[in-house]
């Protein structure tokens, strides 16, 4: 269910998006407030849900893991026991950045960060020993064009 926000919220929100670490003086000011007032939006959207996490953005290249795959799964398995094995293997490989459940043709669709396309096949090789799938296909993204965790407030 969504939360009801006004301009103001949406401007706090809009700061925080673009820099968390700013003070509570600077967003104040940028929004056209003041520092109580913005304080109280912040902890009310937090209680709220909408603020789920403060974080902080690593560069993939500079850290070495330069290949971007995106990997799309199909199963002949849906039963409940199967999803919770793969969800769970999903969730214990740090490689898998996001992973999606379709609606079509492909079951699942996988955001994978490596080193390089041997890196991936060691996680290929991993996942398939851990959890049965009827077809898995793998794309490796050419060139990142527009990457963002800034959601449209």
């Amino acid at each position: 269910m969504a939360v009801a926000l006004d301009a103001l919220d949406r401007r706090i929100l809009r700061e925080l998006q673009a820099d968390c670490s700013q003070s509570l003086e600077d967003i104040a000011r940028k929004v056209g407030s003041s520092k109580t007032p913005v304080w109280n939006r912040i902890r009310k959207m937090r209680e709220a849900g909408v603020i789920a996490a403060e974080t902080v953005l690593l560069s993939p290249e500079a850290l070495g893991l330069e290949a971007c795959f995106f990997v799309l799964v199909r199963t002949s398995e849906h039963d409940a026991d199967w999803q919770a094995r793969f969800l769970s293997v999903l969730q214990a490989r740090p490689e898998v950045l996001e992973a999606h459940r379709l609606a079509g043709d492909i079951d699942y669709i996988l955001k994978i960060r490596v080193a390089n396309a041997r890196a991936y096949d060691s996680f290929y090789q991993a996942l398939i020993a851990e959890v049965r799938v009827f077809e898995i296909t793998a794309l490796l993204s050419m060139e990142e064009i527009k990457s963002t965790t800034v959601l449209p407030v």
